[in-house]
């Protein structure tokens, strides 16, 4: 069986941390590496008589490279035939896996924390651990991981797993970090052979259908699958592009110098199809309530064995899943390879590409939605004072909604008033606040505005139930060109907060943000998607790492997401708190070699690379 021909049937592979558990626990059940079962199989690299040679013997990969043979691989079209998983599915059960490989090394950690001499309260507790230990082999924590993977209707397996690789006594030349670094390159392969499978799928499927083109206009079939066919053509010569590099050899030598020159040269298709996405929508809910025949042809589809029960809307977002996803990949990659190496200057690169086409699609998106949201307010304002223009191309709503105005002046306060709150409306932008009353009609009368940089907020002590979630709101500078002072009441502990974070983004937050570059902050990891209902909050997906900097009593935490620094709020419901300070310090530190910027040596190394590269031609 070929390489390639094993790997694609696999379908796919499991995240780097999943391997990293999944390796750790084989290495301590087994007691010998998979290749020495079969070392005597001939053609597959070194000979019986070299195994205790290599094994002693401090091989790097650059030896271990020279010393396998290349493999000759099906042509990739027959493989991608074989695979068993869509993107969507693969998705869900690597991430769904990373969480589960935190959870087991957060109570690994505390146990090993527990199992120390700092609680000396309990030691008779203790020694009944101890001895309940030993009982239980090391590799039982990994467990639900191993069944995951060794179940056949799963068809989700590692690199190492690969009869190829069992078979040629490699395992027993690379150290433990490159098998590692090993398992996350083969997943950026499989997960793109698998996302190629749903995209391929998208188009035979449901875009080329011959009752599919006579129900849509040409003009409606564009707005739907906008450019699908330059995503899938780039996606083909991507992934064969891939598939030749693991052809070289069973051991991948690198695959971030492929991604860095997708990603700068052929990936601009991604920001097309993405910045479509509001108009994608919109046509598709449009034709769904106004042509029944499209509405029956999409649900008949929808039934088709091939789509696994997936809905047409999962496969039209394939390609910004997808992008967003092949970050998350490189970083994998870039987590577990040498540093200060060829290797990481080609991942940092390749990593930096990729941010700037996210960023790219994130942009796309906001600014077609952006657009129609400001004309729409501009529309209901009305102005009691000098007007001011809405709508601007560098002006985008951050949070809107109604608050309590406390009455008269602060120091006459009192409940005997006919009313003590009256109702306003705020309208928050990134560089402006307008304050307004609603009036009938869906219509708002403005009588206040400033700078967004002229705000100050303040938080009310507490003074009984009357004034709970109560906070003062300065003006600087206000429309009237003088300060002005509002005392304003929310209607709960997270709602003053959300307000008082959006209007001034700077004040201090009760916990240290990521760039503030310590060691330790209090963390949680996403384990429910969300999806944000309001500017302020952040959508977060499966296995998405966040620091707190901000959390409520009535269950919201304001977070920053490590992978990308985006903020918001979110509820704390969708996320379970990481408990180990080790395990902590670990997501930064990684976070920090993602981020860091260009030095001298990486300059260097990057000269050195071109300069090999040509001397190779």
């Amino acid at each position: 069986m070929e390489l390639l021909a094993a790997a694609f049937s696999a379908a796919c592979a499991v995240d780097h941390d999943s391997s990293t558990s999944e390796s750790d626990a084989r290495d301590s059940a087994a007691g010998h590496l998979p290749g020495s079962e079969s070392s005597s199989t001939p053609g597959n690299g070194a000979t019986p008589e070299e195994w205790p040679a290599l094994a002693d013997s401090p091989t790097t990969l650059t030896e271990a490279l020279r010393m396998i043979h290349p493999i000759p691989a099906d042509s990739w079209r027959n493989l991608i035939e074989q695979i068993g998983l869509l993107y969507q599915e693969y998705r869900d059960k690597s991430t769904l896996q990373e969480i589960e490989t935190r959870r087991q090394q957060d109570a690994e950690i505390e146990d090993n924390t527990n199992g120390s001499p700092a609680s000396e309260d309990t030691p008779e507790e203790e020694e009944e651990e101890e001895e309940e230990e030993p009982a239980s082999p090391p590799e039982r924590k990994a467990l639900p991981q191993i069944c995951l993977l060794s179940n056949p209707h799963s068809r989700f397996n590692l690199w190492q797993d690969l009869p190829e690789i069992r078979s040629s006594g490699v395992l027993e030349i690379l150290q433990p970090e490159e098998i590692k670094l090993q398992e996350a390159m083969f997943e950026l392969v499989t997960s793109e052979a698998s996302y190629y499978k749903s995209l391929n799928l998208l188009v035979s499927h449901f875009m080329e259908n011959e009752r599919m083109r006579k129900i849509l206009h040409p003009s409606e079939a564009h707005i739907l699958f906008s450019n699908v066919l330059d995503v899938l053509a780039v996606s083909e010569r991507f992934l064969l592009e891939l598939e030749h590099r693991m052809e070289e050899n069973i051991v991948i030598s690198d695959v971030c110098d492929i991604v860095y020159r997708y990603a700068a040269d052929h990936f601009s298709v991604y920001i097309t199809y993405v910045s479509n996405q509001t108009y994608q929508e919109r046509a598709y809910k449009q034709l769904l309530q106004e042509k029944a025949a499209f509405r029956e042809l999409i649900a008949q589809l929808e039934l088709d064995p091939k789509c696994k029960g997936l809905p047409f809307s999962s496969f039209l977002i394939l390609p910004f899943q997808r992008i967003t996803r092949l970050k998350l990949l490189v970083q994998n990659i870039l987590k577990r390879v040498e540093e200060r190496s060829e290797r990481e200057c080609t991942a940092l690169d390749a990593h930096k590409e990729l941010e700037m086409v996210v960023k790219a699609c994130n942009e796309g998106v906001r600014k077609m939605s952006r657009t129609e949201q400001m004309i729409c307010i501009q529309k209901k304002m009305e102005f009691k004072i000098k007007s001011v223009p809405i709508i601007s191309h560098s002006r985008w709503l951050l949070k809107q909604g109604e608050l309590q105005q406390m009455s008269g002046p602060k120091t006459s306060r009192t409940l005997r008033t006919k009313k003590l709150f009256h109702e306003i409306y705020l309208f928050l932008f990134n560089d402006l606040l307008v304050i307004c009353r609603q009036i009938p009609g869906d219509k708002y009368q403005v009588f206040d505005s400033a700078p967004r940089g002229l705000l100050r907020v303040e938080e009310l002590e507490d003074q009984g139930q009357t004034l709970a979630n109560v906070f003062i709101l300065r003006l600087l500078e206000n429309a009237d060109d003088r300060e002005a002072t509002y005392m304003l009441k929310a209607s709960s502990q997270s709602e003053m907060k959300r307000w008082m974070t959006s209007l001034a983004p700077n004040r201090r937050t009760k916990f240290v943000s990521f760039t503030s570059r310590l060691l330790d902050c209090p963390q949680v990891q996403c384990v429910h998607p969300y999806v944000a209902q309001q500017p302020d909050e952040l959508t977060l997906e499966l296995a998405d790492i966040l620091n707190i900097l901000d959390k409520t009593d009535d269950g919201w935490i304001f977070g920053e997401r490590l992978h990308d620094q985006e903020r918001g709020w979110f509820p704390s419901s969708m996320t379970e708190e990481i408990l180990n300070p080790k395990i902590r310090s670990q997501n930064l530190k990684e976070c920090f070699r993602v981020h860091k910027m260009d030095d001298p040596q990486r300059s260097q190394n990057k000269d050195r690379r071109k300069l090999g590269s040509r001397n190779r031609q």
